[in-house]
């Protein structure tokens, strides 16, 4: 379907600037394309360009597809490709069939009982603490309320010690924060700092294993052959940046979605039960995860077009999470949304990892939230991420006033 003369404004190729999304600009874009052009080529003025795919029954087509839609050249637009060559078939994110459920497999053996158990205890004991000091202060900015919380879950997956968690959230803030604005050089270095760190603690785990999930990698076999130390820590380093900002972006997210509309908040306060589709629906509203790219391996025809082998293929899974077809109301925040089909972990063997990990987070943030918070406002106005890859918050202020 071609775009209307009224709709040729809303220019496609922008999605890939991050300065549209920093202007909540996307939002538009998305709609106009899920109405008039669900498969639209976005031509950039450099002369290439990418395929957008806005809608729901498109965009889990090619995720449920990995050997038509490869990974391998990447999973983000404008990724270095530099960086793309030395993860591919170490990286899970930027590895096919069959490789990938074999390093899979690995990560998922890590999560045990015990494991999670131990999990949802720091879990409980970060959240609570990070209220205690929302309440003591009188204010926050919940991005920084909400950075705690997966750091110190992953850290704690992962085998890191307490006593370093601080140090972890300070360089994964600035390693892997999304803000364009960040100074590369001090990217650049948190990004060292911590690829020392988990150098050193991958060396220590292979002399002395632990129950953490580097000790199972430093452990892990893929076809008879151990993983390298860089293919431990990429995979560890996937999980960082991944678990760090999904959760984070999502705890945010669904916070002003309940300050926006008071009577959700109220229904989570008065009914706990409510959570079991309260999460899923602050999931789909949220959509941190903005785009995921895909290259075709052959020539295909999608949604009425022909796509040429190489071609890139984005899917917006925050477009398709409003997609009319498959969620009714879809602009209508409702935690009581069941069936609730969002894809905003992906569908497919790319289906996130951590998944089941972030909602475990979810719900346990939001129980403690519901029944410690009496009432939330906005303190200010808040400010967007500049990038096309995360749908997240530079700063978002706020008050939190206790329950008597």
């Amino acid at each position: 379907m071609a775009l209307t003369e009224t709709s040729t404004r809303f220019d496609p190729a922008s999605l890939a600037d991050p300065a549209l999304h920093e202007r909540g600009g996307a939002a538009e874009i998305l709609a106009r394309l899920r109405r008039e052009a669900p498969v639209c080529w976005a031509q950039r003025p450099d002369g290439t360009g990418f395929w957008v795919l806005s809608c729901y029954r498109e965009v889990a087509e090619v995720l449920r597809d990995p050997r038509t839609y490869s990974s391998e050249q990447g999973m983000a637009l404008d990724a270095n490709p530099a960086a793309v060559d030395g993860a591919r078939h170490k990286m899970l994110i930027v590895t096919d069939p069959p490789r990938h459920a074999k390093i899979r497999m690995l990560v998922k053996a890590a999560f045990t009982p015990r494991t999670a158990a131990r999990l949802e205890r720091t879990m409980r004991r970060t959240v609570r603490a990070v209220l205690d000091q929302a309440f003591r202060d009188g204010g926050c900015d919940l991005v920084r309320l909400a950075a705690r919380l997966p750091v110190s879950v992953i850290c704690d997956l992962l085998g890191v010690p307490e006593t370093d968690w601080d140090f972890m959230l300070d360089r994964t803030q600035t390693a892997f924060g999304a803000a364009s604005d960040t100074d590369p050089l001090a990217r650049a270095q948190a990004h060292a700092d911590i690829l020392g760190y988990y150098a050193s603690l991958i060396t220590q785990r292979r002399r002395e294993p632990a129950d953490d999930l580097v000790s199972a990698l430093a452990r892990g076999m893929v076809d008879g052959v151990p993983l390298t130390d860089e293919e431990v820590f990429l995979n560890c380093d996937g999980l960082v940046s991944g678990g760090n900002e999904t959760t984070r972006h999502a705890v945010v997210g669904g916070i002003l979605a309940l300050i926006d509309h008071p009577g959700q908040w109220r229904l989570m306060r008065e009914d706990n039960d409510v959570l079991r589709t309260a999460i899923p629906e602050i999931l789909r509203w949220s959509s941190p995860a903005m785009h995921a790219k895909r290259t075709p391996l052959r020539d295909v025809d999608l949604g009425g077009h022909h796509i040429r082998a190489g071609q890139p293929v984005t899917v917006w899974m925050p477009s398709a999470n409003r997609d009319a077809a498959v969620f009714p109301r879809p602009d209508s925040f409702e935690l009581t949304r069941t069936p609730n089909r969002h894809v905003t972990f992906g569908v497919g063997e790319h289906y996130c990892l951590g998944a089941a990990l972030a909602q475990s987070e979810l719900t346990v943030f939001f129980s403690e939230f519901a029944a410690r918070v009496a009432e939330a406002e906005r303190a200010g106005p808040v400010s967007l991420l500049p990038s096309s890859l995360i749908q997240g918050y530079r700063s978002a202020p706020a008050v939190l006033h206790a329950s008597r």
